[in-house]
């Protein structure tokens, strides 16, 4: 089909399949999921983020959870108290693909001894020299 007779222009949809990407690499990068995954429990407060994701740097946690909240995913309540208490919840969007994150893993689970026989008898007979090291 040529593009005369779809109706979108190429530019159209290079635009529309960009800002999916851009959401996609959002909810799916490797912080992204872990806090969501922490947060789906209820609302936490930073420290208590940072004690439960392993590997996250302070930098890396504050600068996720601000793109997280700027797309409007997590929540940044800060109550007046003193010091002043700060907690981070999900939106009801964020539950929802909470749900999908969560079939997701439950599926990588149920198959990851499938995914690690595959990998090792594809490495053995296309990478043979991996055994030998």
């Amino acid at each position: 089909m040529s593009q005369r007779n779809t109706g979108a222009s190429v530019q159209a949809v290079d635009a529309d399949t960009c800002r999916v990407r851009e959401v996609l690499d959002r909810v799916a990068g490797k912080w992204s999921v872990q806090i969501l995954v922490a947060a789906s429990r209820g609302p936490l407060r930073f420290t208590e983020l940072e004690r439960g994701i392993e590997g996250i740097s302070r930098r890396m946690l504050t600068l996720t959870l601000r793109n997280l909240e700027r797309d409007g995913l997590v929540t940044r309540t800060v109550h007046p108290t003193v010091p002043p208490k700060v907690e981070y919840g999900l939106t009801p969007v964020a539950l929802e693909l909470h749900e999908t994150l969560r079939r997701l893993t439950d599926w990588a689970e149920r198959n990851r001894g499938h995914v690690a026989r595959a990998r090792a008898a594809y490495d053995a007979e296309h990478r043979p020299e991996l055994l030998d090291a």
